[in-house]
Formats: C-alpha cells, structure tokens, sequence
C-alpha cells in the first residue's frame, strides 16, 4: 500500500514538473519576441499558472523529501521473535505470557502488515474454561485503526484473519474466535506438564531479562529519632521490591538514606556535651533517644543561651572539627544500634548512606549547576526550576539566602552520585505520596542538568499512610506516633497468643514454637502490608492479620506446612520422588490437577509485572491464588491412600511432585516478600 502511494505520488511531480517546463518555456518564447500582439492578460495568465505550478510542485518534492526522509530514519522492520517449535527446549523459566505475545505479534503481523506498531493484548481468561486459558483481545482495537485508515471491517473479520495467520506452536492446544471478536487460547497439556517437571528436577530460575544496576532508597529514618509506623510501609515495600529484582539477577544496591546532617545536631550536640561531658571516651548510656532528643529540642526552644551554643556547634561541625566530629559520631552510632534492631527483627538487609556522605558532592554539584546556568538567584537564594520557560510547580533550593544547603541541595547531589558514581540504571525511590512532587521536579531538574539520560527516570515508589482501626492514623492513646519496635514486641505477643489457642504448644518443639511465632509475628505485619495496593491507606489490625482463614500471612504459612506435610505422611523422600519424575514426569488428569498446574506456571509473568509496576500486592493475589487451587485440588485428588487402619496401601507420585512444586513456588513467592516458613506450625 505505501509503494503505491509512493508512486503516485511520483506521477503527480512528473505530470506538475513538464506542466511547469512546458509554461516556463513559452514565457520564455514570449520574452524574447515582440508582446504587442499578446494582451497583458494572458501574459499575467501565464506567470500565475507557473508560480502556482511551481508552488505545487515544490509541495509534491518536499512531500517526496519528507517520505524519503522518514523512510531513513524508520526503525528497520521489527525482527520477528523467535518462536518455540519444540516442547523440550522449553525450561522451568517459562514465560507463557511472554510466549503468547511473540506468537500473536507474528500472527498480526502477518495478517495486517501495514499497521505500525499494532496493539497485541494478551489476558487470562478467568476461571470459566469455556473461554480457554488466554485470550487475545487486539481485534477491537485493530478494527478501530483500520477504520480510522477508511478501511471496513468488524472486530469478528479481524480476528478471523489473525487466526488464519497465527502460526503453530506446541504451546497451543486451539484457538477459537468468539463473541465480538475475542480469540480464546487453549494451552498444551503436554507443555505445562514438561515445564512442571522442569521445575520439580532442576528448580525455579527467574525469568531471563537485561541485567541492571538498579538504585533502591527505602526505610531512611533520621538520625535521633526513633523509627515509628511511619517508617514501616518503606522498609517492608523497599525490602521486598529488592528482594524481587535480585531473584531477577539485577545488581541491587539497598541504600538507607538517614537523615544525619542538619541544624539539629548543633542542639543534640550541645546537650550531649552538658549531659556525659565524658561521651569522648565512654559511650553516652543513652537509653532512650527520643527522650534525649525532646531534651534537647525543648532546651533549644525555651533557652536562648543553649540555642546561641547550639548554633555554634553547628558551624564547628560542619567546618569539621575533631571533638564535634565525634559527638556526632556518637548520636548516630546511639540511633544505628536502635534501627539494626528493628532490621534484625524483620531480617532487612540495607546500606547507611547518610545526608553527611554527600556533604563535599554537595559543594561540587552546586558548582556544577551554577557554571552551566541552570540556576537563578532569588531574593538572596538559588533556585532551580524543572522547565525554566514555563516556571511551572515549585522551583528547588539549592542554596539558601545564607549560603547554607537544602534537602533539595542533598537529593540533587544524591541522584548525580547515583548516576555517575554507581553507574545506576534505574533509580527507585520508596517514599509516602506526599512526596511525590518533590521527586518529579527533582527528575524534572536532573534531567535538565544532563545528570539523567533520557531515558534514565526516577521512580518513586508512593504509599498511602498506616490507619488505626478507628480509620484515623494509627497513634496511640496518649495521641503519640507507635514506635517500630513496641509494635513488634505485641505482634510476637500476640502470634504466641494465637499458637497456644490452636495448641500448638504442644505438639512443638520450645524451638520450633518459636520459629513459628517469629514467622507467624513478623509475617502478619508484612503481609497485611504487601497484600494492599500500597498506594491505599490500609488499616493495621493484629486480629485481622493473625486470622488463619482468607488471604492472610497466617493462612499461607498453615496451607504451605499442609502441603509439606503430605509428602511426610507418606514417607516418601524427594530422592524417591525424583527418581519417578526422571522415569515418568507429570500426568495432569484430573482437572483439579490440570487447574493447578496452569496456575503453577504462571509464576515468571507475575513476577514480570510486579517488576515493572512495583505493585507487590499482585504477587501476594498471585500466591493466594495458588493456596486455593491447591486446596481444591487436594479436597478432590488422594495423594495418599490408606486402609481403615491408617495403612498406606497407596501412593500417587506424580500428584506428590505437584505438591512438591506448589510448596516450592509457594515458598518462593514468600521470601520474595520477605517471609520466613517453617517446616511445622
């Protein structure tokens, strides 16, 4: 179709250039003979007729131009993926989604070459098998585009023809065309009964994608401050969001960003000095920091004397003096060793970075900004602006009217150390929605710095606040933040509570009991957590996380030590069950069976998805999903079967590898959210 176009419009120049030649050369005729005998109308005739020609003809060449022009800097036609054609090739990573995506680009390719860039969606069916297991929904929006292009056609036509064009694959059992347009996909018995044993023999491996240094700034609690719920949404998404990208391999940088420098110290300083005038050789007993640090403020306030020294004590730290130096090295050695508690309870991995790191890149990128004109003074400061032709927003300070620095100053020098210090590639930034603004212009200013390529973004990671169960934010009665910790000592409290209600007590271990209540504990408060979408309030309810029926950590962790226990019941080892895996593989027969197991191989594009949007909660809806399927199968399909007498007289192994695999995805999905299981509870 753009040939032809492209030709005629080829023609339609050769036909507008002789017409042209043809006028030209009579006016030149006329030029050189006697005009007497032509009127000045024709002769005015003639020039119009050429100037329009000319105009028609310069529109048709650039037309020409621009056409050949795009035609070069097109993007060369999009390589065709490269379709599975064999069942054995395929590994325990497999991405169905993936898979489905590459087979229909084909097909619509194929069957609609001229349409650039045509929409390809691929969705679950839901749970009625009569729809299949798939379907490719991009007729609709096909249709559309081609009716925009006058041509006629109906969403039933269009997939019609993608059918006829989709080509063969040993992922698809059959595809059919129904309702308006829809193309259901029944997937392969044969495929996913292959990659379940790929996974029972050889593990869960991540779904293969381009390795990244990806940058993730999560919990970042300030210095003398203790950590409270404000905190624990932060560091149990960034956790979980780094634990995700290194399952896919990226090379994952946790930073703790704390709140280290600033004009507070020189009041925390000065008490410190009245308080343990010692503090230089023995480390200040500072039992409790908010204490201490309210001390301080209310000194600071009422006392102009101490507010004069603590000012002082400002200036001789930041110009670096060695006692100075220290007393602050103190305060924040005092509150590192309150935070690793709260991290050594909820197993967090993480990196202190503080404000004071990036003190001397402070000086430098202020330079920078300024040496290139990116910055404008402003009643005494400098301010940046993200678009300085619209002035849209809020501007950053960079530099205060008394030359001191701004969180604005610090997160500028911050993001540049992040992209040409450690190399990053994607930069995650997991901080309250209020927030939000503050990222996008400091996005907005780095990029027109030059500091971020532009393809490079920030990505702020936004969450809604922890509520109480009276729906107000969650405080105590006294109307005082929660601190961390106490509310980690009342989930312990209240999971051992919960154990001996059930009676757990005693069938356990004193060992095993507490690897439960710690699991349980730490678990409930994660996942009742994770399980929401983060950018939602949720409300914090100890009941409500401990209950052991619906998608709960609790209900997971009972479902998970279930399915473990099976395949004790039947004393059966994995060796052994390996060992039948080699010699006959899975065998789906039953339809419970065949329903989990396609939920089982769903796994590689949740984790894909998640990856991208950082939405955890489709990874816990994912995990639940499984747990149900599982029972359903398990009130359905003997694993074991015994005699009156409890005798086992026998054993399903392939359903015993099903089991197998659902308690290793399962466990898998938990660590990811940083869940510990336990083998009994």
């Amino acid at each position: 179709m753009a040939d032809r176009e492209h030709a005629k419009l080829e023609e339609r120049t050769s036909k507008a250039e002789k017409e042209a030649s043809a006028i030209e050369e009579e006016l030149n005729k006329l030029a050189k003979g006697d005009l007497s005998f032509v009127g000045d109308e024709r002769l005015d005739k003639l020039a119009s007729e050429n100037e329009k020609l000319k105009h028609r003809l310069e529109v048709l060449e650039n037309a020409i131009k621009a056409e050949s022009s795009s035609k070069a800097v097109k993007k060369e036609p999009r390589k065709r993926p490269s379709l599975i054609t064999d069942i054995n090739s395929v590994e325990s990573n497999f991405c169905i989604l993936e898979e489905l995506k590459n087979i229909f680009e084909v097909a619509i390719g194929s069957a609609y070459p001229d349409l650039e860039d045509p929409p390809i969606i691929i969705t679950l069916s839901g749970n009625n098998p009569k729809f299949g297991d798939y379907q490719c929904n991009s007729s609709m929006a096909i249709a559309q585009l081609l009716k925009a292009k006058n041509v006629k056609t109906n969403p039933r036509e269009v997939a019609n023809n993608i059918l006829n064009k989709t080509p063969t694959s040993p992922l698809i059992e059959k595809i059919e065309v129904a309702g308006a347009g829809f193309l259901n996909i029944y997937l392969n018995k044969s495929l996913v009964e292959h990659v379940l044993n790929s996974i029972f023999r050889f593990g869960i491996k991540p779904p293969p994608v381009k390795r990244e240094r990806v940058i993730v700034d999560f919990s970042s609690p300030n210095i003398a401050k203790e950590m409270h719920v404000g905190h624990l949404r932060s560091t149990i998404i960034g956790d979980s969001i780094c634990r995700l990208l290194e399952f896919l391999e990226h090379d994952v940088l946790r930073i703790n960003h704390l709140g280290d420098w600033g004009t507070q110290f020189g009041m925390l300083i000065a008490h410190l000095q009245d308080k343990f005038p010692n503090y230089k050789t023995h480390s200040p007993p500072i039992s409790d920091l908010q204490a201490f640090y309210k001390e301080s403020k209310k000194r600071f306030d009422e006392d102009e004397v101490f507010k004069k020294r603590a000012y002082a004590c400002v200036v001789r730290l930041q110009s670096g003096d060695p006692d100075y130096i220290a007393a602050w090295k103190k305060i924040c050695e005092v509150s590192r060793l309150e935070f690793q508690k709260i991290y050594d309870h909820l197993d967090i991995k993480i990196i202190d970075r503080g404000e004071s790191f990036y003190q001397d890149r402070m000086v430098a990128t202020v330079k920078y900004l300024k040496e290139n004109g990116y910055l404008e003074e402003d009643e005494g400061r400098y301010i940046m602006w993200g678009n300085p032709d619209t002035h849209e927003g809020i501007p950053l300070t960079i530099v205060k009217s008394d030359g001191g620095y701004t969180y604005d100053t610090s997160d500028m020098a911050t993001i540049r150390q992040r992209v040409e210090e450690e190399k990053g590639d994607r930069f995650i930034y997991v901080a309250d929605a209020g927030q939000h603004t503050h990222f996008v212009t400091i996005e907005a200013c780095a990029k027109r710095a030059g500091i971020l390529k532009p393809h490079q973004k920030v990505e702020n990671v936004v969450f809604g606040v922890v509520l109480g169960e009276d729906k107000k934010k969650f405080k105590t009665r006294s109307g005082d933040t929660i601190k961390l910790i106490d509310l980690i000592e009342e989930g312990l409290k209240r999971s051992l509570e919960k154990l001996v209600e059930k009676g757990r007590d005693k069938v356990l271990s004193p060992e095993e009991l507490e690897k439960a209540q710690k699991a349980v504990a730490y678990g409930c408060i994660k996942y009742a957590d994770l399980s929401h979408n983060r950018v939602n309030d949720y409300v914090f309810s100890f009941d409500k996380m401990l209950d052991d029926k619906g998608n709960t950590a609790v209900y997971l962790l009972y479902a998970l030590t279930r399915i473990r226990s099976i395949a004790r019941t039947a004393q059966i080892s994995e060796e052994a069950l390996l060992a039948e895996a080699k010699k006959t593989g899975f065998k789906l027969t039953h339809e419970a069976e065949w329903k989990l197991g396609k939920v089982l191989l769903r796994l590689p594009e949740v984790i894909l998805k998640v990856a991208n949007d950082l939405y955890l909660h489709s990874l816990c809806e994912y995990l639940y999903e499984i747990s149900s399927a599982f029972t359903e199968f398990y009130d359905k399909c003997y694993c074991v079967e015994k005699d009156k007498d409890g005798k086992i007289v026998k054993i399903y192994y392939e359903r015993l590898m099903l089991c197998e695999v659902t308690a290793r995805l399962m466990e898998k999905c938990l660590d990811i959210l940083g869940i510990k299981t336990v083998s009994k509870m």
